[in-house]
């Protein structure tokens, strides 16, 4: 069973492996601010590697909601921690790689939600599909592409829609053995046990924001698993991406007209 206390008005929940840490896991949520390396941007939550009792930790904290969805989250929705939480712990239940979860942090007063926390170990990745991206060179590039279609082929398969799928949220791991291992970060949106259509399917590999080549390679992978056909599948992929890549331009210039407004 995971345990429950509070400090400070603070709800904490901890998975039992990691209750021996407690007590330092604790003060770095506390000391948040002043402890660890800041990982990433960070433009709305903020990501932070910090180590407690020789122990690596990514802490993430969540933006403190506006006032509509601060009420939302403390009673009616589970908050973006607690779902990163639990959607870790029925990852791994799944045999699906994500960094194991540690413990997450709500404080909640005045039926509104405040500041929240998610804890996981840190692991070290080699590369992501940002790097695929970014390096059309990448030694061993192709293969990379196969076995993440086959890993994204066995999320759909097991009814699990990773509805934040874009090129920084899967770490990937070289093996000794020569393969890869990949590890999902960023869980609060997600979507369990749906049964999914073509569309559904191809739609889920828009936000990777995958070069021509890319698509090429993913799409007769994920062809070859499922027996769609090939050049239907390509033209999927091709389209939702293009599609996702047209409403992300849109919006940076709606935000840059914006900014042109603000006082």
């Amino acid at each position: 069973m995971q345990s429950t206390t509070s400090v400070n008005f603070t709800s904490a929940v901890f998975s039992p492996d990691y209750e021996n840490i407690r007590k330092h896991v604790l003060h770095a949520i506390q000391e948040f601010d002043d402890l660890g390396i800041k990982v990433g941007k960070g433009k709305r939550n903020m990501v932070k590697h910090i180590v407690v009792d020789n122990v690596h930790l990514n802490v993430k904290s969540f933006k403190v909601p506006n006032l509509f969805n601060r009420f939302i989250y403390h009673s009616i929705r589970k908050s973006k921690a607690r779902r990163s939480y639990e959607y870790a712990h029925y990852l791994l239940q799944h045999d699906i790689g994500t960094p194991p979860p540690v413990a997450f942090f709500e404080q909640k007063n005045a039926m509104l939600l405040g500041k929240s926390f998610y804890v996981s170990l840190h692991i070290r990745e080699d590369l992501t599909l940002r790097t695929l991206i970014d390096h059309p060179e990448y030694a061993g590039r192709e293969e990379i592409l196969r076995q993440f279609t086959r890993f994204t082929h066995r999320l759909h398969e097991k009814g699990i829609l990773f509805l934040d799928h874009s090129p920084g949220n899967t770490l990937i791991i070289k093996q000794k053995s020569g393969d890869y291992s990949f590890h999902l970060v960023d869980l609060n949106r997600m979507k369990l046990n749906r049964k999914m259509d073509f569309r559904t399917r191809m739609k889920n590999f828009a936000r990777l924001s995958a070069t021509e080549e890319m698509l090429q390679i993913m799409s007769e992978e994920y062809a070859l698993l499922t027996g769609f056909d090939r050049e239907k599948t390509l033209q999927a992929m091709r389209h939702y991406t293009q599609k996702n890549g047209r409403r992300r331009k849109r919006k940076k210039q709606i935000k840059k007209r914006m900014g042109k407004y603000k006082l």
